[in-house]
């Protein structure tokens, strides 16, 4: 496929507000493309050269892709920066200036293919030690130099991380299931395939290769890892229990980083939530896998809390953020030490488990984990009894945990990666406490602050996702919480999200200054959850003609980037959580005097 056919693609799906114009588009796209480039064509419109796991990225800052549009255009630095400044978008910088530039046409000798800029860009990407910028700076200019300026428009845009195009794994899956599957049934088939391999890429390839059938031949390997199981959250024990037909497994929910790390004879890697790589912050943690794991292969879960050293006392969540450095990684170790607490098992040795009941897949997990006072299991008893969940429930919380997560142990409670469901529900402290836990929503558009905020933004509008419908709909804009620095660092980053029109994917009535595209997770807080007549969030669903939003919001001062904007708070857990506030809010019924 040449480059500009791709191009084309792309401005129909910028063009488009309209989610299902979207996959139509991205289905003739696919259908179009040959085996050997349609897994590129998916990173690519993603925005990436891989998928996240295998860590690596084109990482290139505007000023770098500044300087190659000097050499091809012949432009001053400052002019573009200037021009960029105006415009906001560098892509289109670089189409504008390549247009003037008339003489650049005799330049093109045969057109750009899409694998022709896919190995260009994967080797800017892989370029390091002495030299490296100046080789990046040369290569990005013959680059550009070859391109049509539409063309350069979305290498520029792929250089910089800033695609906006709207598109995200999930409507790509949308797209392969209708064009190699064509039932609702087959939808399930590719969304597991993805999310045991956190690769578009293959996922698209075996499609095209064998339809279904491709899909279904991918397995959970070692090295590549699977999309997390995830909770949804009630508020009260009894009603928990009857979610699990009245039995479960009571677990410390802990303030910690969930792990995935997988084991390969002495080989060790190990994945954040949001399936990257990364290994190299944890080097106590691999020697303590390599010997303590007793097993030839495995991919197993556990969540890191950092510990108190001379103590031993567990410590919360930000303490972590210590560990996230590139440099005196070491040092970190020894400073901010972790335990361990093993919760799951997806793979031992050679067998796949994920089909395997709750309770043997964790009786493997035991057997193979040589426990000690900094390597163990969750904690967790068996519960049929509300007041005992209670308890249990508040002991962990004496014990320094966010509370308990209750899981299915009946034969149904197998591992279905990257799922929220019932299987699974978290029992926190903060639901026995107030109205309302804290809720990861999306920062979906900005306002414009007034006097010290102006010039910056001020207020941002959030939203919950919608899993069914793969969209994110408004629940409440949230102007408190912030300090001065957060209005610069939000500016700075929102900034570079924004685009012209509402995003495909967003659901909202209210029109913020200026819209962004759903990437960035904000943990909030408020006093209770209200119907409203203007946000979109669960509209329908409690009253006709409203849906709900958050009441005095307030930001935590978290910013979850470890979350990606699809493992945000969904508009289920949204309508669960007001249900549950109105059993704890509901007036007695007054009687009649006599």
């Amino acid at each position: 496929m040449e480059f500009l056919t791709l191009v084309n693609y792309y401005e129909q799906l910028e063009a488009t507000t309209k989610r299902l114009e979207m996959r139509d588009i991205l289905i003739q796209l696919f259908k179009e493309a040959e085996l050997e480039e349609i897994d590129k064509i998916a990173y690519l419109t993603l925005g990436t050269l891989y998928p996240a796991y295998v860590g690596i990225e084109l990482g290139v800052a505007e000023k770098l892709a500044i300087r190659a549009l000097k050499m091809v255009t012949g432009f001053d630095e400052s002019k573009i920066e200037e021009l960029l400044n105006k415009i906001g978008d560098l892509g289109q910088v670089a189409e504008n200036i390549l247009s003037q530039k008339k003489s650049q046409l005799v330049l093109f000798t045969q057109p750009l293919s899409v694998l022709d800029v896919y190995n260009k860009l994967d080797k800017v990407a892989k370029m390091s030690g002495e030299g490296a910028i100046e080789n990046k700076v040369k290569t990005l200019a013959g680059l550009l130099a070859q391109a049509q300026p539409k063309e350069a428009k979305y290498i520029i845009r792929l250089l910089t991380g800033k695609m906006r195009l709207g598109v995200a794994d999930m409507t790509i899956i949308d797209a392969v299931s209708m064009l190699f599957g064509g039932t609702k049934e087959a939808r399930e088939v590719f969304e597991r395939a993805y999310n045991i391999s956190s690769d578009i890429g293959i996922v698209v390839r075996e499609a095209k290769k064998s339809g279904i059938d491709g899909a279904r031949s991918i397995k959970l390997s070692i090295g590549r890892p699977a999309r997390p199981m995830l909770a949804e959250r009630l508020s009260d024990s009894k009603e928990i229990l009857e979610k699990l037909g009245g039995r479960g497994l009571a677990e410390y929910k802990y303030d910690g980083e969930r792990l995935q790390i997988h084991k390969n004879d002495s080989d060790i890697i190990i994945f954040s939530r949001r399936q990257e790589n990364i290994t190299h912050q944890f080097p106590d943690v691999v020697e303590r896998c390599r010997s303590r794991l007793r097993a030839r292969k495995a991919i197993v879960e556990c969540e890191a809390v950092a510990v108190e050293p001379d103590t031993g006392d567990m410590l919360p969540f930000q303490e972590l953020m210590h560990r996230r450095r590139k440099y005196d990684v070491e040092k970190a170790a020894q400073l901010y030490p972790v335990s361990l607490f093993f919760f799951d098992a997806l793979l031992i040795n050679d067998e796949e488990l994920l089909d395997r009941p709750l309770l043997e897949r964790r009786s493997i997990l035991d057997e193979i984990v040589d426990k000690s006072e900094d390597i163990s299991l969750t904690k967790a008893i068996e519960v049929s009894d509300p007041e005992a969940l209670d308890r249990y429930m508040l002991k962990a919380v004496e014990d320094g945990c966010e509370g308990v997560i209750v899981k299915d142990i009946s034969p149904r409670s197998i591992y279905t990666a990257g799922a929220r469901g019932w299987l699974w529900i978290k029992y926190k402290r903060s639901y026995v406490s107030k109205l309302i836990d804290t809720l990861d929503l999306v920062v979906i558009g900005a306002f414009y602050g007034k006097g010290k905020r102006s010039g910056k933004f001020g207020t941002v509008l959030v939203a919950a996702y919608d899993k069914s419908m793969d969209m994110f709909r408004s629940i409440c804009k949230v102007g408190t919480g912030f300090k001065d620095e957060d209005f610069d660092k939000l500016t700075e980053m929102l900034k570079q999200l924004a685009v012209p029109h509402k995003p495909p994917r967003v659901d909202s009535t209210m029109v913020p200054d200026v819209w962004v595209m759903p990437q960035l997770v904000l943990e909030i807080v408020g006093d209770e959850i209200t119907l409203s007549p203007v946000h979109t969030a669960g509209f329908g669903k409690i009253a006709k003609d409203a849906g709900l939003a958050i009441r005095f919001p307030r930001f935590t001062g978290r910013y979850r980037f470890d979350k990606a904007p699809e493992d945000a708070t969904t508009i289920d857990e949204v309508i669960e959580m007001y249900k549950s506030q109105l059993k704890v809010i509901q007036p007695k019924e007054e009687v009649e005097p006599t």
